[in-house]
């Protein structure tokens, strides 16, 4: 029993291959992010990864980095989920009735084809900075979602559906057996390409329109004093909370699938 239980202790332990091999591209990245700053020798063009991690340091012990960081993250947050739950049923829509699709078309295709900085500039006339990122992410998040769950919807078995109709199965069931299923490979990925999306769009919003407190207010300081430091710091602070919320969603988004085929 004893030998059972250090056996998976063992595996669990032990990092995989594709672990290891992201470990040591991450180790020749900051190899590389730190010959290029020692032959500029310039703090101005390019800092040191050692700067950066003492910047980082520094904002945590000031206590400014998580109220800053969970600011940004909240509305970016907001934004994601109401475009995942909107694109959703506008999917189900489509998917279900054909003219529903020919009237969303046209403004998919132009909220998918208008660069990200003419919706925040005209976004500004309609809002207050500080819920411009939680728009903003919606707006670049929604027509992924849409696409991808209306193209899942689209390839759902027919012959699955058909034997439902014959079988008169309640559409929980159809929902929770044939379509959920099917759906899970592009909600999945769907989800995992949009999030880092919405942190891309939702930062640029805030350096446009410098929320105080956010950390696009951060990022737009560095550049005004032209802290190259600080401006690294920053954005290696964006792709790790970037990371970690894809990371953990993508997580809670298995884990409900798990819990639902068990139900």
């Amino acid at each position: 029993m004893r030998d059972n239980r250090l056996v998976k202790a063992i595996k669990y332990f032990k990092p995989d291959r594709s672990r290891l091999e992201k470990l040591a591209a991450i180790a020749f990245a900051l190899l590389v992010w730190q010959a290029g700053a020692m032959l500029l020798n310039n703090n101005m063009l390019l800092v040191t990864p050692a700067t950066v991690i003492k910047i980082i340091c520094s904002l945590l012990l000031e206590g400014s980095l998580l109220s800053i960081t969970g600011y940004t993250l909240i509305r970016i947050a907001a934004g994601f989920l109401m475009a995942l739950a909107i694109g959703s049923i506008l999917a189900i829509a489509a998917g279900r009735f054909h003219i529903a699709e020919v009237i969303l078309w046209p403004f998919m295709t132009a909220i998918k084809s208008v660069p990200v900085a003419s919706f925040i500039i005209l976004c500004l006339i309609w809002l207050n900075s500080g819920n411009l990122s939680i728009f903003i992410g919606f707006l670049m998040v929604l027509p992924i979602v849409y696409t991808n769950m209306l193209q899942g919807i689209k390839s759902t078995d027919a012959k699955l559906l058909e034997m439902a109709e014959l079988y008169n199965v309640s559409w929980l069931k159809k929902l929770k057996y044939i379509y959920l299923p099917q759906l899970k490979p592009y909600i999945m990925s769907a989800c995992s390409v949009s999030i880092g999306l919405a942190w891309k769009a939702g930062t640029a919003a805030e350096v446009i329109g410098i929320p105080e407190g956010s950390i696009g207010e951060m990022l737009y300081e560095a550049k005004v004093y032209f802290s190259s430091g600080d401006l690294m710091a920053w954005t290696v602070i964006i792709v790790a909370a970037s990371i970690a919320f894809e990371k953990l969603f993508l997580l809670l988004l298995k884990y409900l699938y798990k819990m639902l085929e068990r139900s």
